[in-house]
């Protein structure tokens, strides 16, 4: 295993410095100072490292997205069955390293700014069609065609809306507890609808 470099250091500083300046302040308001000072760096490293307040945040999201398929593989890895294979996607959305309130206000204020700013719109692209994807392809051998995309949809539907409440809540995560939930949502969902 090599040496990490300055350099890696350095962006996983700034990008955890973003998310946790994105949610006191706002992805619209902070600025490459505030997230720098977080940091306890200037914002002239920022420019060095990323050049702009967006690709910081593009970094970010990246970041974010990358620990969301690495929980989703590892998951995916002791999955048997279709069953097991849908809670792994599920689970993996409300895993330990990504539930917590900072990365799910950072989650929401990126949904929100996508639309804009067509480097986040493609990720936001990239990501929602892979957890769709997934989602479909364990509901294929769960639920009757005709009611596949109405599993889906309510039950991605729920998910977002949990991260919703969770970048708005004033106490701690409790991922756990989540999953438990998600997972009960999801099989009240398959027992209606097989």
């Amino acid at each position: 295993m090599g040496r990490t470099r300055i350099r890696d250091i350095r962006h996983e500083e700034l990008i955890n410095a973003t998310i946790t300046a994105v949610h006191k302040r706002g992805y619209a308001v902070v600025t490459m100072a505030e997230i720098a000072a977080e940091a306890g760096a200037s914002a002239a490293s920022i420019n060095y490292y990323f050049g702009s307040k967006e690709k910081l945040m593009e970094a970010t999201m990246r970041r974010l997205l990358t620990l969301l398929k690495e929980a989703m593989l590892e998951r995916y890895a002791e999955a048997k069955t279709p069953h097991d294979r849908l809670m792994a996607v599920i689970d993996a959305n409300f895993s330990d390293r990504l539930y917590t309130i900072e990365q799910c206000s950072i989650w929401m204020q990126f949904w929100a700014n996508a639309p804009y700013a067509p480097a986040l719109q493609r990720l936001h692209r990239i990501n929602r069609a892979r957890v769709t994807s997934h989602v479909r392809a364990e509901l294929h051998a769960l639920v009757a065609p005709k009611h596949r995309e109405t599993v889906r949809e309510a039950l991605q539907s729920y998910m977002d809306g949990i991260w919703l409440e969770a970048a708005q809540s004033a106490t701690s995560l409790n991922p756990s507890q989540a999953r438990r939930d998600a997972r009960d949502v999801a099989n009240l969902l398959l027992a209606s609808k097989t």
